[in-house]
């Protein structure tokens, strides 16, 4: 990249602007580590801290990462699996997770990532879309996929359970607590179903002869994209190799070897998988994984005793932490940098969690088209209030005109002023998964990803984000997609229209929110809503608030004004805090 950007000035001393990026599959990052720091602890689970300094959990090396992903792989194959198969994860942060991830990728198939929290319907409709034929999850997820199984093309479900990687004799602890919570379900072998645990036992410890090269297909990873259907984008090996790496030149004190990453952001969610997992397997750090993340308690314990590094998440984690009312019983000034991203991130907490840890708390942004960070403030330099920063290395970013002009054409805007946020990066996806069309939106010919966020950049190169062309939810991270909580809503027999807007929320950044119109002569109560949401819906999709209107805004041709609600919140919000 010759060209000179404003950006580039504002650089942590020891960023580079350009990387040199192996020329290699993603699942090379952990055999380079394993090659270099076979003995160093690559993913640790705490569960729980006991007295006389005993903790309930489980370690593995790197060395011993590398040989079980490899004998997973090669038990992947041993059920006929192989190169090319869509195999969809679907587990909370646990050592299983990674296993499986690595050793997915080991064989040449491709990762679908999936929402253990997913019901049922959606599974059928994720497993269809991707074609997966396999699926590994937990064992109380179990009854789950057995509901959907029948409904798609999957013939292998291999399933774990949280004991199976606790170490002795804390696994039988561990199993006795989850049948007394009731999180615990037989699962009978057999017909298709497999233990994780046997399939690692009878596999050897030699990885498939595949030839998987760097522009392969490596992940699914599901989104709402830019026009609200759900999709798969298509993350190559490289696109995700190039991220890992552009992540860790970001960090320009990180000490291969020797950073300690809180794994608490779901690896299932992209952010999670490349800034927490694959970053950290990139450095040969620790990866201390959080099968919970909404567990303050134990994560402040963990960054306390294990030494955490490096702590990316949402602000909604920050906002916890800063909150909690026995923050000051924890010594956390081990954090050195935490990233933040997927939300916007106010001032107030960033300073409050700085004051706190005597970390860097920045904000980032990305989107899972591209794999997922495009931006991040400099963590030690120059930062601006409500900027999600400056393009990471070898990331070009650009603000084009929201409309063409007379000949086609996308203009530049120029400095100040607002259009779409176009990006170009070896980490911006393949395309779509079977959506051409799709595609199209939002890719060109010259690479540019068209993100569908309304943005401006300033004199130095830093960006703001603006305004969504698309109605996306984000909520504490998670993207949301209207329509597909409308439809639920459609099947509920008293509600006769719809309509699901974001709204502003100082915790989640934005919440779900239902406006509906009941049928003439019914009435319902907004927990009966809530409620008959819960049987369908994943818990984050579930609307928070619920509204009934007698009628509900519409354009001349009769399309429901999803802005109008929003702006209408947030005028109510205004109001509120102006009396306040």
């Amino acid at each position: 990249m010759g060209a000179e950007f404003p950006w580039f000035k504002y650089y942590d001393e020891g960023v580079p602007r350009h990387l040199e990026y192996p020329d290699a599959p993603l699942f090379n990052l952990l055999q380079e580590s394993a090659r270099r720091y076979p003995n160093n602890i690559a993913v640790y689970m705490v569960l729980k801290y006991l007295p006389l300094g005993l903790k309930v959990g489980s370690k593995l090396t790197y060395k011993q990462l590398d040989e079980l992903s490899n004998r997973f792989a090669a038990g992947l194959k041993s059920l006929g699996l192989k190169q090319g198969d869509k195999i969809s994860v679907m587990l909370p942060n646990t050592p299983q997770y990674v296993i499986a991830y690595f050793g997915i990728l080991k064989l040449g198939g491709v990762v679908v990532n999936t929402n253990p929290t997913y019901t049922a319907r959606e599974l059928v409709h994720q497993m269809n879309d991707s074609e997966a034929t396999a699926i590994v999850t937990l064992n109380i997820f179990y009854p789950k996929v057995e509901e959907a199984r029948h409904e798609t093309k999957l013939q292998h479900v291999i399933v774990t359970t949280v004991p199976e990687f606790v170490t002795p004799p804390f696994g039988v602890l561990v199993k006795q607590t989850q049948k007394k919570s009731g999180d615990w379900v037989e699962v009978t072998f057999g017909n298709g179903v497999y233990g994780f645990k046997d399939l690692l036992m009878k596999s050897p410890n030699i990885p498939p002869d595949t030839t998987v090269g760097p522009d392969d297909v490596a992940v699914f990873q599901y989104t709402g994209g830019t026009t609200g259907i759900p999709k798969a984008a298509i993350l190559t090996h490289r696109n995700l190799t190039a991220n890992a790496l552009q992540v860790t030149a970001w960090l320009p004190d990180a000490e291969y070897g020797k950073e300690v990453t809180l794994g608490a952001l779901p690896f299932f969610h992209v952010y999670g998988m490349t800034v927490a997992m694959d970053n950290c397997i990139a450095m040969g750090g620790r990866l201390i994984v959080m099968p919970d993340p909404r567990d303050v308690d134990l994560a402040l314990e963990i960054i306390n005793r294990e030494g955490v590094t490096l702590y990316p998440g949402v602000p909604a984690m920050y906002i916890a932490i800063n909150h909690h009312p026995r923050v000051a019983e924890y010594n956390l000034k081990s954090l050195k940098a935490c990233i933040s991203g997927a939300a916007p991130l106010p001032i107030e907490v960033q300073t409050e969690f700085e004051r706190i840890t005597g970390a860097r708390l920045v904000e980032g942004y990305g989107l899972s088209e591209a794999s997922p960070v495009t931006h991040a403030n400099p963590v030690y330099g120059k930062r601006k209030k409500g900027s999600i920063g400056v393009p990471l290395p070898d990331t070009v970013a650009r603000i084009a005109a929201l409309e063409p002009d007379e000949n086609g054409q996308r203009p530049e805007m120029p400095v100040g002023e607002a259009g779409e946020l176009a990006v170009k990066g070896p980490q911006v996806m393949e395309g779509y998964w079977n959506m051409p069309d799709e595609t199209a939106l939002v890719l060109d010919d010259e690479g540019w990803l068209y993100t569908g966020d309304v943005a401006k950049m300033d004199e130095d190169g830093f960006f703001y984000i603006v305004d969504r062309k698309k109605d996306i939810i984000i909520a504490s991270g998670y993207n949301i997609v209207p329509r597909e909580v409308e439809e639920v809503l459609y099947e509920h027999p008293k509600v006769q229209e719809a309509v699901v807007a974001g709204v502003p929320d100082p915790y989640r950044g934005e919440t779900v929110k239902a406006y509906i119109v009941l049928k003439q002569g019914q009435t319902a109560t907004p927990e009966e809503i809530v409620a008959f949401c819960k049987e369908r819906l994943a818990p984050y999709k579930v609307p928070k608030l619920v509204e009934f209107r007698s009628e509900l805004p519409k354009s001349q041709v009769g399309k429901f004004l999803r802005r109008v609600l929003v702006e209408e919140e947030k005028q109510k919000m205004a109001e509120r805090e102006k009396q306040s």
